[in-house]
């Protein structure tokens, strides 16, 4: 599980961290929002280690909701005019992606904003 769980954390950091820099929002105090994400979810695997597979689009959730308390939206729809955020489908599940609610459409996996 240890393992798991590394590569799990690891893997969901990787992920938020390509996605804050193709959007060019990577600097330092973003980066530690990413760093306190991912403990607090390795607290929460550690509970209920079943939800693994969830890491990553539950990290991405938490930077997005860091992000949001901090500076604003982000990441922003590049489908639609109206400024708007993306957000993270399914809540809790696996192989989360980015969507826009307004248009019904999937932009991009976790990990893969350009």
């Amino acid at each position: 599980m240890d393992r798991d769980l590394e590569e799990a954390l690891h893997g969901a950091r990787a992920l938020i961290l390509a996605d804050l820099a193709a959007r060019d929002v990577a600097g330092p105090d973003v980066v530690s929002l990413v760093e306190n994400a991912v403990a607090q979810r390795r607290w929460w695997v550690e509970q209920w280690p079943e939800g693994i597979e969830f890491v990553a689009g539950l990290v991405a959730q938490d930077v997005q909701d860091a992000l949001l308390a901090r500076f604003g939206r982000w990441p922003l729809c590049p489908l639609c005019e109206e400024p708007h955020g993306l957000a993270v489908e399914p809540e809790l599940g696996p192989d989360p992606h980015w969507v826009c609610e307004t248009a019904g459409a999937v932009v991009a996996p976790v990990g893969g904003l350009s």
